[in-house]
C-alpha cells in the first residue's frame, strides 16, 4: 500500500460539515498535520477534487478530538480551518457549528461513556479556551441522530443538541472590546470590533451600500464590494491587534440590517472573503453580544431586549438562528456570562481517509 490510511468519522456539525479525528492517530508536529489535512481535504483546487472537501469553506473544516486533561471538561475539542482553493490552514479560530458534532462524536468514539437519556458532555475548546456544555441524546445508551428539531440551513429534521457556551468573551484577542472602544471609524465606514466566541468586524450594511437582504450568492459576485470589506478589515484587524491578517480568516465580518422576519436583526456572515450560506455558530454569539452592548453599530438597530436571559434572533440568508445569552447589564457596559444554541449534528459516514505516503508515512 503506498497511502497511510487514517480512521475517521465524517459527520455534520450544526450547518458544517467535515471529517472528525481521534488526535491519537494524527502526527503531532503542527507542520506535518497540516500537511495531512491539506491532503485530506483536497486544498488548493476550488472543487477539493482531490480530497473529500467539498468547496466552500463551510466543508473544509476538520475537528480534532483527544481526553482532557483539564479538570473540567471531558474532552479536547481542537478545530482546523483548511482553505478551499489554498493550500493552508488557519488554527486560531474554532467553529460552533462543527461543535454541534462533537458530543456524538465522542462518544461514537469512546471517549465519553454514554448515559442513558441524555449524555452531558463537557468540552474545552483548545483554539480559544472556551467551555462548552453539550447535551446529547442517548435513550438506552445510544447516540441518536433522528428527531423533531430543525435548524434554518439544514433540511429536515434531527435529534436536538443542546450547547451552553461559557467563558467566551475574549476568545483569541483578550478582551471583549480589543481596540478598547465600541466603534471605530475606518475608511469612512463605522465598526465595532468585538471578540465574543470569534473576532468579529461587525459594520452597518447600509455603510458598504448594501441592504443587508442580499442572497449569498449577490455577495459573492460582488468583488468590489469584497475588496472595500476586505480592506477595512484588514486595518481592524491591526486594531485588534491581530497583526497582519491577509492570509488570516479573523477577524470575520458581520453586516447588520433591521430584522423583516420577526427577529432581533438581519445579518450576513462573511468567513471572511465569501458570504456564509447561513450562520456560524460563534460568529452569531458575536453578533448577538453586539446587539447587546452600549455604544456599537448596533445600537439604534434595535430595540434591545429588557431581560436576561435575552433570546436574540439573527436572521440569515436561509432562515434564523436564535442565541440565548445570559448577561449582566451596567450603565455602561455588558457582561456576557453564557450563551446557548440549539443545533443538530449527523453521522454521515467511517472509515479511513487516505493520504500518501510522500506527505505522511504513518
Amino acid at each position: 500500500m503506498t497511502q497511510t490510511a487514517i480512521p475517521f468519522l465524517f459527520m455534520r456539525g450544526g450547518t458544517s460539515r467535515g471529517p472528525y479525528f481521534n488526535s491519537s492517530v494524527l502526527p503531532r508536529d503542527r507542520e506535518t498535520l497540516s500537511d495531512v489535512l491539506v491532503s485530506v481535504v483536497g486544498a488548493g483546487h476550488p472543487l477539493n477534487i482531490d480530497g473529500i472537501g467539498g468547496g466552500i469553506a463551510v466543508t473544509t473544516k476538520v475537528a480534532m478530538l483527544s481526553p482532557s486533561a483539564d479538570s473540567w471538561a471531558d474532552v479536547d475539542y481542537f478545530f482546523a480551518q483548511v482553505a478551499v482553493e489554498n493550500r493552508e490552514v488557519d488554527y486560531k479560530p474554532t467553529c460552533g457549528n462543527i461543535l454541534a458534532g462533537v458530543g456524538p462524536a465522542a462518544l461514537e468514539m469512546g471517549l465519553v461513556q454514554p448515559r442513558d437519556g441524555v449524555t452531558p458532555i463537557r468540552i474545552l475548546s483548545v483554539n480559544t479556551g472556551a467551555r462548552i456544555e453539550a447535551l446529547v441524546q442517548t435513550p438506552g445508551g445510544q447516540v441518536v441522530y433522528e428527531g423533531s428539531a430543525r435548524i434554518d440551513g439544514v433540511p429536515g429534521t434531527a435529534a436536538p443538541i443542546q450547547l451552553k457556551f461559557i467563558d467566551t468573551v475574549g476568545s483569541v484577542t483578550g478582551a471583549l472590546l480589543p481596540t478598547g472602544a465600541a466603534r471605530e471609524r475606518i475608511q469612512g465606514v463605522e465598526v465595532t470590533c468585538m471578540d465574543v466566541a470569534m473576532p468579529l468586524m461587525i459594520a452597518r450594511a447600509a455603510d458598504f451600500g448594501i441592504t443587508g437582504y442580499e442572497s449569498r450568492e449577490a455577495i459573492d459576485e460582488d468583488r468590489a464590494l469584497l475588496e472595500r470589506i476586505e480592506a477595512v478589515r484588514l486595518r481592524a484587524g491591526e486594531l485588534m491587534g491581530l497583526g497582519d491578517v491577509t492570509r488570516s480568516v479573523i477577524p470575520k465580518v458581520g453586516l447588520l440590517a433591521a430584522p423583516r422576519a420577526g427577529g432581533t436583526v438581519s445579518a450576513r456572515y462573511l468567513m471572511p472573503w465569501n458570504c456564509h450560506p447561513s450562520m456560524a455558530v460563534t460568529g452569531a454569539q458575536c453578533l448577538a453580544a453586539c446587539l447587546l452592548y452600549p455604544g456599537t453599530v448596533a445600537e439604534g438597530m434595535v430595540s434591545p431586549p429588557g431581560g436576561t436571559p435575552a433570546a436574540l434572533g439573527i436572521e440569515h440568508p436561509l432562515g434564523e438562528i436564535v442565541v440565548t445569552v445570559d448577561y449582566v447589564r451596567s450603565p455602561a457596559a455588558v457582561e456576557i456570562l453564557s450563551a446557548g444554541l440549539l443545533r443538530t449534528a449527523r453521522l454521515l459516514a467511517r472509515g479511513e481517509v487516505m493520504v500518501p505516503f510522500s506527505v505522511w508515512s504513518g
